[in-house]
């Protein structure tokens, strides 16, 4: 009885699933078809394109100027090397332009492609001006992107690295400002026939990714745009440029030049404390001073290109060395002098230890006199002698208390007038020599040539 009250229901239900089945397989055929379908109409539509396109001819030819637009996203700045004046960028570089050729009607407005349409149709010949090497990266494939809208605007990015030139003018080294252009145009369409302009406003047409600079000495202050008119022997063409806008970090040069060459002269000024007869220790601070002076000098300038101008390091370097120097040969007049006898406050050391010497035997014969005359009375008046012996002999105890006799020796080892004129003169002219270099290289406005280029 249960047997025969369930087999309806079961019935029922294996009439359901197998609908259930029927409907699924029907949608996933159509679903399958429809795929099928647009894969179809997508290869009709590129199959028509390119059906009678002609990719040697530029859009609008013997018609209209074809206008090209680009915009920079740059995604690594740097490094900027000095000796080579030139600079490394990673950029994605996009550029649009209508072609109505390609112009086509389906379900999608926008066909993505890839880099092996792009070479079957027409493309901007863009290059770089001032670009030394520049390499279209093609890891795993070439990174290339190509978009056609439907009323035939289309879409070229491209990822790039470009060494390209940065001129430098290094007059004020190492508190230096630079701006290295990026100038880009067509090889072979001149301004009557491809012309470029920029996609967005001038501020939002180059982007720099944040962080994304590789710049150990410099600052990235900014970029500015701008559009030129370049003319050569084959004709006017359209150049777009880009300056980023540098600022040389001053700290590296200040730890490995200025702090040494400012020590270095502390150093050649110590000398000026010792006594004027320490011949050995006075040589040694010039020689090392002067020598060290000499290694900075030429250490400074291996980071360098070989300018034939002096740069503000040179200036500075070079007037410590002007200093050290003098006090090298500030030490060899004052041994000079004292080798001649001269202690330089008018008195002749020779004169002064001859008159010395003439006052001491003039003495010696006097004592000699009285002892000649005392001398038959020496039995007479033994009580005479001893005392004139006495005060002869305690005569120069006296003088020697007055200090008189010393004076020779305080004059011979005292310090020279040019030492003590030195111990204050040269600080203050090294002093003050910083003083207008430091106030007049750092409060210097950012002075840029061709800062902000034409437009």
């Amino acid at each position: 009885m249960w047997s025969g009250e369930k087999a309806p229901l079961l019935r029922v239900c294996l009439l359901a699933l197998a609908a259930l089945w029927r409907t699924r397989s029907v949608n996933a055929d159509a679903t399958s078809d429809a795929f099928n379908t647009n894969i179809t109409l997508f290869t009709r539509i590129l199959d028509s394109l390119l059906d009678g396109y002609d990719n040697r001819l530029r859009p609008g030819f013997g018609d209209r100027i074809t206008e090209v637009k680009t915009d920079i996203y740059v995604t690594s700045f740097g490094p900027v090397s000095d000796t080579d004046m030139e600079y490394t960028i990673d950029v994605f570089f996009r550029q649009s332009w209508k072609d109505e050729r390609l112009k086509f009607h389906g379900p999608m407005n926008i066909l993505p492609l890839n880099n092996l349409m792009a070479s079957k149709i027409w493309t901007p010949d863009t290059f770089f001006h001032n670009g030394k090497k520049s390499v279209a990266h093609n890891m795993t494939m070439p990174n290339k992107l190509l978009r056609i809208k439907d009323d035939g605007t289309l879409l070229y990015t491209m990822r790039l690295t470009v060494h390209a030139e940065c001129p430098m003018h290094l007059e004020d080294f190492p508190m230096d400002f630079h701006s290295c252009p990026l100038k880009f145009g067509s090889y072979a369409y001149t301004i009557s026939e491809v012309t470029y302009v920029w996609t967005r406003n001038a501020s939002a047409s180059v982007e720099v990714e944040g962080e994304s600079s590789r710049l150990n000495q410099y600052d990235l202050l900014g970029q500015t745009v701008g559009q030129e008119t370049i003319t050569s022997s084959t004709g006017e063409y359209t150049v777009m440029t880009a300056h980023f806008h540098l600022k040389r970090k001053i700290g590296y040069f200040v730890i490995q030049t200025y702090l040494p060459c400012i020590m270095t002269v502390i150093l050649s000024q110590v000398s000026f404390w010792l006594n004027r007869e320490s011949v050995p220790a006075r040589t040694v601070f010039g020689v090392t001073t002067v020598l060290t002076m000499t290694t900075l000098s030429i250490s400074a300038r291996n980071s360098l290109p070989k300018v034939a101008y002096a740069t503000a390091m040179d200036w500075f370097i070079a007037v410590c060395y002007a200093f050290v120097f003098s006090a090298l040969i500030e030490f060899a007049t004052v041994n000079y002098f004292t080798k001649r006898g001269w202690s330089w406050d008018g008195k002749s050391i020779v004169t002064e230890k001859k008159k010395e010497r003439a006052s001491v035997a003039k003495k010696n014969n006097a004592y000699a006199v009285a002892v000649a005359n005392y001398a038959p009375n020496i039995t007479k008046d033994s009580g005479t002698l001893p005392t004139v012996a006495k005060g002869a002999a305690t005569d120069p105890n006296k003088q020697r208390a007055d200090g008189k006799v010393p004076d020779s020796k305080k004059t011979f080892n005292s310090v020279s007038k040019i030492d003590r004129m030195s111990r204050i003169l040269f600080p203050v002219l090294f002093g003050s020599f910083n003083l207008v270099y430091w106030a007049t290289y750092l409060s210097r406005e950012p002075i840029i040539k061709d800062m902000v280029p034409s437009t």
